[in-house]
């Protein structure tokens, strides 16, 4: 089952994206690069539990 989950910019801590993920198979956070309109750069957004 996907789960939705909650990407925060690491930098601001601003929530940006919203994406889903397999928890049983993937059971680490996740973090990707993408970007911040409030930092206005591409800075690394972690998953927020």
């Amino acid at each position: 089952m996907r789960d939705r989950i909650v990407f925060k910019c690491s930098v601001c801590g601003d929530e940006n994206y919203i994406g889903t993920r397999n928890k049983k198979k993937h059971p680490e956070k996740m973090v990707i690069k993408k970007y911040c309109p409030k930092c206005n750069k591409q800075t690394e957004h972690k998953e927020k539990r």
